[in-house]
């Protein structure tokens, strides 16, 4: 599955004996933005405000004060489950009166997080690469058409006696196309190196 986002906030509520879930989510980059929108939408008058995110390889959850286990990991896992990254859900519940007992607590937060991003609008999450070219003079309008061909951009480019050495970035689904470009239009004069990889924002 590929990785996707949310194209925008989304939300859900659901009723479970009385009990009342909200599930609202939110795309993110950082670990300081799903924290700031966890403070901006948790309900201090609410029972709970479980929450969990995650973002490439980082990841928190929280129970708030159910039993452990029961809310924000089952709300990570519906994360992970829908294919999101860059996503951060928080999970409000209203005490109805009637206890759910572990089980029906797992069930409810998991289902009500999953349903909300099941629902929302996905944006998928473009993966990049980042090369470091070496070449000569001569070859730097070949290099330019290939890196416009393939939707590289360029950021940084440094010139010495011995031609240009140039750091770009693009889709990693063009890495390939753009290095088989490169071979043929340059006589394979081009020297590659992959540095790192990352994903877009």
């Amino acid at each position: 599955m590929t990785a996707a986002t949310l194209a925008a906030r989304a939300s859900l509520s659901i009723e479970v004996k009385h009990s009342r879930f909200l599930a609202l989510a939110a795309p993110v980059t950082t670990p300081e933005e799903a924290l700031a929108f966890i403070a901006e939408v948790g309900d201090p008058a609410a029972t709970h405000n479980c929450w969990a995110y995650r973002i490439g390889a980082q990841y928190r959850f929280n129970d708030d004060g159910e039993p452990a286990g029961t809310a924000g990991r089952p709300i990570l896992a519906a994360i992970d489950g829908q294919g999101y990254d860059q996503v951060v859900v928080v999970v409000t519940r209203w005490y109805g009166g009637i206890k759910l007992g572990a089980g029906g607590l797992v069930r409810a937060y998991g289902g009500c997080a999953a349903e909300c991003l099941r629902c929302a609008e996905r944006r998928e999450l473009v993966r990049y690469s980042e090369l470091e070219l070496a070449f000569p003079f001569e070859d730097t309008g070949a290099v330019h058409a290939a890196l416009s061909a393939h939707g590289a951009e360029k950021d940084q480019e440094r010139y010495s006696a011995e031609g240009v050495r140039m750091l770009v970035r693009l889709p990693e689904s063009q890495v390939d196309a753009l290095k088989a470009q490169l071979r043929d239009a340059t006589r394979n004069r081009v020297r590659l190196e992959q540095p790192g990889r990352a994903p877009s924002p």
